[in-house]
């Protein structure tokens, strides 16, 4: 059975804090190589992830865009990490 949006978010969070280091102190984002402030992206996508975090916990449903759009950032920060040597 396939998962409600509700928790398809959920894993997309989880999923998110497993791959990216959102909590690696400040100072070990930035490196000798910077193509786009790590610091500032990881902040911005944390932000994004605790007010869906807050949605849901007030019973918010996500629909489909919302997970692309999480999903889609994310990759995308990700990128830039790899970039930077940050993982």
């Amino acid at each position: 059975m396939k998962p409600n949006t509700v928790d398809a978010m959920h894993d997309l969070i989880k999923e998110i804090q497993k791959t990216l280091p959102m909590d690696k102190i400040k100072a070990d984002f930035c490196s000798d190589t910077c193509s786009g402030c790590s610091l500032k992206l990881i902040t911005f996508l944390s932000a994004e992830i605790e007010h869906w975090q807050f949605q849901l916990n007030q019973g918010i449903i996500p629909n489909f865009s919302d997970l692309k759009k999480l999903a889609k950032m994310a990759k995308k920060i990700q990128a830039v990490l790899l970039k930077n040597h940050l993982i």
